[in-house]
């Protein structure tokens, strides 16, 4: 049987003024790369948002550029397309989702703010129809005649008109939840 002798307790190495906690000590090894991979390791994920107002607001800007462009595709088709309703849905609940976060009220405020969207897009559509039908301006139409335009989105609403103001309340909140970072 052999002994070993005793190996002699190790002293703390001083460290320099401005290593941390967590600096290697003079003469360490160190550790080695993982095999294959040369790369620096990626940054920590950023933090998840969960901003409200930032989600509303986005969802409120997205609404109303939205409605102006479907109520430009009704104008100029002068028909409903079902799925500019959806890309109305859509584009609301991406930006509620994006910019909001995960906060439960934003689906829920995106389906309201899709179906308003949808309504104001409609009756820029029927008021670009009736400014073409008698030769005046737009503006002069759904500024000055607006109970003229409702009464007119009424008379032509059907059965579908309501299936698409669904459907984009549907994509805007399901947009909404599954955008949110």
């Amino acid at each position: 049987m052999s002994q070993s002798a005793p190996t002699p307790p190790q002293q703390p190495q001083p460290q320099p003024a401005d290593a941390g906690p967590d600096a290697q000590q003079p003469g360490a090894v160190p550790p080695p790369a993982a095999p294959g991979v040369p790369y620096v390791p990626a940054p920590a994920a950023a933090p998840v948002r969960n901003n409200i107002g930032l989600g509303l607001a986005a969802a409120f800007a997205a609404a109303v550029v939205a409605a102006g462009v479907y109520g430009g595709v009704i104008g100029l088709t002068k028909r409903e397309i079902g799925w500019a309703a959806v890309g109305v849905g859509f584009l609301i609940g991406l930006a509620a989702g994006r910019l909001g976060g995960r906060n439960p009220v934003l689906p829920v405020a995106s389906a309201v703010l899709s179906l308003g969207a949808v309504y104001l897009g409609q009756l820029v559509g029927e008021a670009m129809l009736i400014a073409d039908q008698v030769k005046v301006g737009f503006n002069e139409v759904f500024f000055q005649h607006l109970s003229v335009v409702q009464e007119a989105w009424k008379a032509d609403a059907d059965p579908l008109t309501f299936v698409f103001f669904a459907i984009a309340a549907y994509v805007a909140f399901t947009g909404a939840k599954k955008a949110a970072v």
